[in-house]
């Protein structure tokens, strides 16, 4: 015999406490589903970018206080005047108002030529990144038993680097039976650092790393 809704309800009447009984109740199922199904659902709150940064001064219309202390085209200071005024000024000189010292109270702003401004500020730039120095390390090998001739070859190379800007790095090989006579690459490593202590200083004191002894030396000041 097939149960009916009702007879759930009546049994549910019967047995149940007040706070169950709705479960049985007809399209209790279905609403229990759905309010599960709206506890569980998370709200996602739109993606919202960050406002653009403006790169430079504020200038003309995005100046928005009430008055400030114009500097005017031929550099002569007009004071404190409202803003608008100022605005108008600018506009009759065919040029924008800039401000330039914000922090001021009121700013401090200039009638030029804004463009003319941001070009100069760029070619500035260019120039300070051109000369700009990177500082690169350049290598000078020898070997333990150099004769003197290549050795003032070698030191000259060492200090046209110094007088560059550049770090030297002094690098020895011991060949067979050389490593036996580690102190003969000690000894030379130390004759270069005499030799050029006016004008540069150890950054790296000379080690032995396999069969190579090597020391760093930058320029002074």
């Amino acid at each position: 015999m097939k149960r009916k809704l009702s007879d759930d309800k009546d049994w549910a009447s019967r047995f149940l406490p007040p706070s169950a009984r709705n479960r049985f109740a007809p399209n209790s199922y279905l609403e229990e589903f759905d309010r599960q199904q709206l506890e569980s659902t998370t709200i996602r709150r739109p993606f919202r970018a960050p406002p653009a940064q403006k790169e430079g001064p504020r200038s003309n219309r995005e100046i928005r206080v009430p008055s400030v202390q114009l500097i005017d085209a031929d550099g002569q200071n007009r004071g404190a005047i409202p803003t608008a005024e100022a605005l108008a000024l600018a506009e009759e000189a065919g040029l924008d108002l800039v401000e330039i010292v914000p922090t001021a109270s009121p700013p401090v702003c200039k009638i030029l030529d804004l463009g003319k401004l941001k070009y100069e500020g760029q070619k500035k730039a260019a120039e300070a990144r051109r000369r700009q120095k990177i500082i690169e390390v350049k290598e000078i090998k020898m070997r333990p038993n150099i004769d003197d001739h290549d050795y003032d070859t070698k030191m000259k190379a060492v200090r046209r680097f110094f007088d560059e800007g550049d770090k030297v790095k002094v690098t020895l090989r011991f060949r067979g039976r050389e490593m036996a006579h580690q102190e003969l690459g000690m000894r030379l490593l130390n004759r270069v650092r005499e030799e050029t202590a006016e004008i540069s200083k150890v950054e790296a004191e000379p080690k032995l790393e396999g069969r190579q002894m090597m020391m760093v030396l930058a320029p002074k000041g």
